[in-house]
């Protein structure tokens, strides 16, 4: 008879313990691990091992051929530009996000264009009924006869609806739901969320299948189960934007078959999500330029240039520890600019609670907005808003209180002579090789001369 043991599995970060421990020692959570039974039994190894490895022979690289040019369209520009310029056959894609947030909408939109225009599409929802899908379907008019709805959890009995149905794209909703009977823990657990993810992949790859699998978050927003479930798939792609505001920004966290940086923009409407073409004008939609504590600064999304609102607002306190709070903005990247600006020019923050935002829900990566955000600083502050109107700003602050150059500055001043904008503040090292017929270009090495320039 095969001996059953219990071994204690963190669900944090897979950890496997002997015995049950009140703290993870790898990823220091407290009461995370639980008891799951595998079955010690060896398998045998038979010849049919053997034919596969046999089959699975090298191949020289030139004889391979490339499978770049066989994308599929998924109907949505935004969706293919995140995606590297379309899906990949046998690729697996990992997408989550926030409860609500427009993951299943995005994948239900997609799986239609597929559908109409490719073949067999198979939704595999663990979460909803078929007739819930339906009703969701209706409202966004998703009417393709291609498109086949399965509401099952079992692993197995999926596998097998794939192999009987041969569908051109497959998409799993969610993870967390999925199981195999062979697992002894419950669905969701890391256990169950490993084998499966592993066993998706192998039917994908073995069938040249898109796949797409839907992962929960945590209360922090962070990727649910077992960190080896981003190494195991080809792209995440994650949703952020809040359930309350109309636009979500779709961003790529892995890709391998594209960049990493770029980021697709849709607004929420009752016919589903609708593409942003132009993120710069929605984000600049209701800005006011004559308001103290604003600033407009231009970053770079992946090859995509973006003009957002930056919001500062300093008021003063009577707590012993002021207030710092930024939303979109490394908290990090705040607290650096303030001290610089204490030190430098002598601006006494520690008497002020200070907030900053970045107006549209975006989040800055980069140090493209620092420019930007010390002097809506100092704007609020001081109380006076910029003399300059319709003014651009672009810069990393140094600790120093220098003003460096940044990477596609003259792409970024292009995008605001779209958008009508008069003038433009960046980088010294940044002026000789940034030209504009219509925009006024003002170079600056540090801070001093930047406030001397704008106020």
């Amino acid at each position: 008879m095969p001996k059953i043991k219990s071994v204690y599995v963190c669900q944090e970060c897979g950890y496997e313990s002997a015995k049950w421990l009140g703290k993870c020692p790898d990823c220091n959570n407290w009461n995370t691990l639980v008891e799951e039974v595998r079955d010690n039994k060896k398998e045998l190894k038979s010849a049919i091992n053997t034919v596969r490895i046999l089959e699975n022979s090298p191949k020289s690289i030139g004889d391979i051929q490339s499978g770049e040019k066989k994308r599929y369209n998924t109907g949505l520009e935004e969706l293919n530009r995140v995606l590297g310029g379309g899906l990949v056959r046998g690729s697996l894609t990992l997408i989550s996000g926030d409860p609500g947030i427009g993951k299943s909408t995005l994948l239900l939109q997609t799986s239609n264009y597929i559908a109409s225009n490719y073949g067999k599409v198979l939704y595999v929802s663990g979460e909803e009924s078929e007739e819930q899908i339906k009703i969701r379907g209706d409202r966004l008019g998703v009417n393709s006869n291609n498109l086949y709805i399965l509401s099952e959890t079992n692993l197995d009995l999926i596998e097998a609806h794939i192999e009987e149905l041969k569908p051109v794209f497959v998409i799993i909703d969610s993870i967390q739901t999925v199981y195999k009977e062979s697992i002894t823990s419950a669905p969701g657990s890391v256990s169950q969320v490993r084998e499966c993810s592993n066993a998706i992949m192998r039917i994908g790859k073995n069938n040249n299948i898109p796949l797409f699998i839907v992962a929960h978050v945590t209360k922090q927003g962070e990727l649910a189960g077992p960190r080896v479930l981003e190494h195991i798939v080809d792209t995440v792609l994650y949703f952020e934007g809040e359930r309350t505001e109309e636009f979500r920004v779709l961003r790529t966290m892995k890709n391998r078959f594209g960049t990493t940086s770029e980021i697709g923009v849709f607004e929420m409407s009752e016919e589903g999500l609708v593409e942003i073409y132009d993120p710069s004008k929605i984000f600049l939609e209701e800005t006011n330029f004559n308001q103290e504590g604003s600033s407009v600064i231009g970053i770079m999304e992946g090859t995509r240039p973006i003009l957002v609102e930056m919001q500062a607002l300093a008021t003063e306190t009577k707590m012993n520890i002021p207030i710092r709070t930024g939303i979109g903005i490394d908290f990090q990247r705040l607290r650096l600019i303030i001290a610089v600006l204490e030190k430098k020019l002598r601006v006494p923050f520690y008497k002020y609670d200070v907030y900053a935002n970045v107006v549209g829900g975006l989040r800055l990566e980069g140090t493209t907005g620092d420019l930007g955000l010390a002097l809506s600083l100092i704007s609020s502050i001081k109380n006076k808003p910029f003399k300059l109107e319709k003014v651009l700003i672009i810069g990393e602050v140094g600790l120093t209180g220098e003003i460096r150059p940044v990477a596609s500055c003259d792409r970024l001043i292009r995008e605001a002579e779209k958008m009508g904008f008069k003038h433009a503040i960046i980088p010294e090292r940044n002026k000789d090789k940034v030209k504009s017929k219509t925009i006024s270009i003002i170079g600056v090495n540090n801070l001093t001369e930047a406030i001397n320039n704008i106020f």
